[in-house]
């Protein structure tokens, strides 16, 4: 009995260490170091832009990436509502292992989802100190955290060839009839508009939109905004920001917002606006600009850029658009953005993740330069070339080859082109951290039509027309984050909720009734604390000053 007992025994201690030795591959990215480099996968949710599910293993430059660090992602992109999903994730208290919550990551926030990073960064991620010194401080929260990596950490300048951001958009067309008039004003802008429909009716026979908006949810920016960039101010958001005193002032009831929408009204009176435009939806609009009906509007161009695509394809150069740097008198524009540091969005570790060390070191090796250069450009000899003096530039089948979506999908360009940490303008050769601000690469991709109304208005690239951003160190205002349920917050939602009632009718009024309902209007706004978010932002403003000249 006793010689059975002991079997028994010997047997169970047999079993427990022949389990002990078992490699577990669930866990087996569990390190307290992280200098494992045995293969393991972690999730990534990506809840601000559509893309392919995929394990980014299966890409190219995943795989190089998993070779060096033993680390594979498996990616999950939003369908769906957003705050559905990330509510759905807060009520379980179940994450991904990393999360990039996009317009959700107040709520994040919130519910302590996302680990400090302070310590991670400062005992493993030399790179990411690097990349991001200047702005590690602007990363932490008011309790000292670094709660998640924000993108694009900018190193020095360089001006992106094509317009991004907001510019005043009018068909080629247009412009060639008019035997392209070097136009600077709003006035001038909207009486090219008047001639040209008065002339043209028709467009493939259906009625010419002289001018029409993005007015859709979130992205009512796109009318709001605008009475800021014609008085010469980049896009600060709710604000504009006196560059000499330094002072915000909230603009909505300002007179040169006065002055755009009786521009819009005179429009409408005229039968030039676009009638559909405050109940389109964004989908509609941009099949609007891509029906070639639209003469112009007003929009940022990582907006429309769908839209411009699909005209580019369809071949008819008088359809396409030409960026403008329009201003209510012909001041000096400010649509460029200047240098900035965008600290309200990024990549987080969140609470559920399996070894954060692991995830940390991961990000840490992909923002070395060359990593850097592999995610942005590809692979040398392949998607592009070097010149004998270090120039990074593509010949046509380097640019056609990497325009490609098949080959942007397998290649990892599309997985890896944004969402992660990452820098930003020019690496320490002096290339563009991404070709398509390299001059050289943006030209390769010109069409004959491009090279022509570029050669008409003397300038190489499109940005040329457009003035240098001045310095601003406190650029963008929009970036600061404001807490939820503070005066400056309730203002702000009140504000647009406002104004998407009432710019509405200031547009659609009687001639006659404008000043009514402006009237009308200003009685309801004064009613809100403006000066709440002013004091705020001219704190935020304050703050980034000092820290810029530290």
């Amino acid at each position: 009995m006793i010689k059975k007992s002991l079997l028994v025994l010997l047997m169970v201690m047999m079993l427990i260490s022949i389990v002990g030795c078992t490699k577990d591959d669930s866990t087996s990215g569990k390190s307290s170091d992280g200098d494992s480099k045995d293969n393991v996968t972690f999730t990534y949710f990506n809840a601000a832009s559509p893309g392919k599910d995929l394990n980014t293993n299966e890409t190219t430059i995943g795989k190089i990436f998993e070779d060096q660090t033993g680390v594979n992602f498996k990616t999950e992109y939003l369908v769906g509502d957003i705050n559905t999903k990330i509510g759905t994730m807060i009520a379980s208290g179940k994450y991904p292992d990393v999360l990039v919550p996009d317009i959700a990551i107040d709520k994040v926030l919130d519910a302590g989802a996302f680990i400090d990073l302070t310590e991670l960064i400062d005992e493993h991620a030399p790179n990411i100190k690097k990349l991001y010194g200047p702005f590690l401080n602007q990363m932490k929260d008011k309790d000292g955290k670094i709660n998640f990596i924000p993108f694009a950490a900018k190193q020095g300048f360089i001006k992106d060839p094509n317009i991004t951001q907001g510019a005043f958009w009018i068909q080629r067309g247009v412009l060639k009839e008019a035997g392209y008039p070097k136009i600077k004003t709003l006035d001038e802008y909207l009486a090219l508009i008047e001639d040209y429909q008065k002339k043209h009716p028709e467009v493939n026979g259906a009625s010419t939109i002289g001018f029409t908006a993005l007015t859709y949810d979130w992205r009512f920016f796109a009318l709001s905004n605008v009475p800021n960039h014609l008085a010469g101010y980049p896009n600060d958001g709710e604000v504009i920001v006196d560059i000499k005193t330094h002072k915000t002032d909230v603009y909505a009831d300002n007179d040169i917002t006065k002055r755009y929408f009786k521009e819009l009204n005179d429009l409408n009176s005229k039968g030039l606006f676009d009638k559909e435009a405050f109940v389109a939806n964004y989908d509609e609009y941009l099949a609007k600009l891509a029906s070639g009906r639209v003469l112009g509007f007003f929009d940022y161009g990582w907006q429309v850029q769908q839209a411009l695509d699909n005209l580019k394809v369809a071949g008819n150069d008088d359809l396409r658009y030409m960026p403008l740097p329009i201003t209510f008198d012909g001041q000096k524009d400010q649509y460029i953005d200047p240098p900035a540091f965008i600290n309200n969005r990024g990549v987080g570790i969140t609470v559920s993740a399996k070894d954060p060390v692991r995830i940390i070191k991961y990000f840490d090796n992909m923002v070395k330069e060359e990593n850097q250069k592999l995610m942005f450009w590809g692979i040398k000899d392949e998607t592009y070339s070097v010149d004998d003096k270090g120039k990074f530039y593509q010949t046509e089948e380097q640019f056609a080859k990497t325009s490609d979506e098949k080959y942007r999908d397998e290649s990892g360009l599309n997985t890896f082109e944004y969402y992660w940490p990452m820098g930003d303008m020019l690496y320490s050769d002096g290339n563009a951290w991404v070709p398509g601000k390299q001059p050289e690469v943006a030209q390769v991709s010109y069409t004959d039509g491009d090279k022509a109304i570029l050669k008409a208005y003397g300038a190489e690239v499109f940005s040329d027309l457009f003035a240098d951003p001045d310095d601003r160190p406190w650029y963008p205002t929009w970036s600061a984050v404001i807490e939820q349920g503070s005066d400056a917050q309730i203002f702000g939602q009140r504000k647009t909720d406002l104004t998407k009632v009432y710019f509405p009718k200031l547009v659609l009024a009687k001639p006659g009734d404008f000043d009514k309902v402006w009237e009308e209007y200003i009685e309801e706004f004064n009613k809100l604390d403006a000066k709440a978010l002013e004091d705020l932002m001219d704190k935020v403003v304050d703050d980034r000053i000092k820290a810029a000249a530290k």
